[in-house]
């Protein structure tokens, strides 16, 4: 197993011929960053007969996630490790469909750039409340509009002036709470020309440093509403991703090795 990092958004990685029985209690146990290794998520590569990998994700609480930009790059890279690969393509089969995956070295021994083909960004859920604001009340008084978008998983995206004034740890499951099977939520800004400052709360991980899909799906909302192009840049906590929405949507961002690690599979 090694652990990676995409912009400070950390994973476990382990390649396997089968998934354990008990797949979330080990997220659980080894994501915990006190009693465990410490991690956002844990995710599985498996044999698959619709790509040339698979790869199942679960969150740190326990919780199955259908796809992450920064965990797919991290996957990637631990692929191409795994193959002592400075290249590499792959089609990886993950539970929002086939993903396609371009990983290259780079100047950092231990960092990789990977290119990852993140589908295609739908409307999202509606909340459970007509005025999800309104229901949410102060915490986020601040908020200039909001739209949800699934990109194979669900995400919330709300424009305000500064993310940094955002009690993320009392505003994000303020408004995860109000959709049944929970949304990503993410405070976002215009921070230049075809530039957005995302700060992010996960579904089953809460505060991270950066959500690969979060950054996508935010730079298609603002693009849809007139304040960027197809070219973005998404500064996070973590760094900076470069989402394409000009052809097929795209992120582009560094993933980090941290450390390969042993520990008992069953």
């Amino acid at each position: 197993m090694s652990k990676h990092h995409g912009l400070g958004n950390d994973f476990l990685v382990a390649l396997v011929d089968h998934l354990p029985l008990d797949a979330s209690v080990k997220a659980v146990e080894w994501c915990d960053r006190r009693t465990g290794i410490g991690a956002d998520g844990l995710i599985f590569g498996l044999p698959s007969s619709a790509g040339d990998i698979s790869m199942r994700l679960w969150n740190s609480d326990g919780s199955a996630a259908e796809l992450s930009g920064n965990g797919l790059r991290c996957f990637g890279q631990a692929v191409a490790r795994s193959q002592n690969a400075i290249t590499l393509e792959l089609d990886v089969d993950t539970a929002a469909g086939i993903r396609h995956c371009s990983v290259h070295a780079s100047a950092d021994p231990a960092t990789m750039v990977a290119t990852v083909d993140m589908g295609v960004v739908n409307p999202g859920p509606d909340p459970d409340v007509a005025d999800l604001m309104g229901a949410v009340g102060a915490p986020v008084a601040a908020v200039k509009r909001w739209k949800t978008g699934d990109i194979g998983n669900p995400h919330v995206v709300c424009e305000v002036d500064d993310p940094d004034d955002i009690d993320l740890a009392v505003a994000g499951p303020a408004v995860e709470a109000h959709f049944s099977e929970g949304a990503n939520v993410h405070f976002v800004t215009v921070s230049g020309l075809n530039e957005l400052t995302v700060r992010v709360w996960e579904r089953g991980a809460g505060i991270t440093n950066a959500c690969g899909t979060g950054a996508t799906v935010s730079a298609a909302l603002f693009r849809d509403w007139g304040l960027v192009d197809s070219k973005v840049v998404v500064h996070m906590p973590g760094g900076d991703a470069l989402v394409d929405l000009s052809g097929p949507t795209t992120l582009t961002g560094p993933a980090t090795h941290v450390a390969d690690l042993e520990m008992p599979y069953v």
